[in-house]
């Protein structure tokens, strides 16, 4: 399921980045998005990229890495809470050896997702890598779990469950 992307990828990355981030990332302006959009044709070939693809061989999820450095995590909206984010970082740590994340404060929902994997902080800057104010969280993979995002975590999975039955 996991495999390194290719050129012809790149459209099916770029529609999941962008439906990703629509979907977890509501303090970025929308034309600070089609900004970042823009750019990802020229980022793309500075990272290796693996894609996570359905058994329809769809684009479900990627990561960005280069040198130790998880440089992107996006999953489709329709494949979130499915395991796919879970099993790209983990590829990226027992794998690749990559142990080093950077995460936007503001994404609650990821900075949790990173801690109850095992990362930890490491340190914060105040504007992103544009220059933005859009604070930027340093992680380091620890496997050191954050109990109690993983107690929240399983708190919301049954009340979820529950309203599912």
């Amino acid at each position: 399921m996991i495999s390194l992307a290719t050129y012809n990828d790149h459209a099916s990355i770029i529609d999941v980045w962008e439906k990703s981030v629509r979907s977890t990332h509501h303090f970025l302006p929308e034309n600070y998005l089609q900004e970042i959009k823009a750019l990802l044709p020229w980022i793309l070939p500075n990272v290796k990229v693996y894609v996570w693809r359905d058994a329809d061989g769809k684009v479900k999820g990627f990561t960005g890495v280069a040198a130790q450095k998880m440089e992107m995590l996006f999953i489709h909206p329709d494949s979130m809470g499915n395991g796919v984010g879970t099993q790209l970082a983990n590829f990226c740590i027992h794998s690749l050896g990559v142990d080093e994340v950077d995460v936007n404060e503001q994404n609650e929902q990821a900075v949790g997702f990173y801690s109850q994997l095992g990362y930890e902080l490491i340190g914060r800057q105040e504007v992103d890598s544009l220059g933005r104010p859009f604070p930027i969280l340093h992680m380091r993979f620890t496997g050191r779990t954050n109990t109690a995002t993983k107690d929240k975590s399983e708190k919301s999975k049954k009340r979820q469950a529950s309203m599912i039955k």
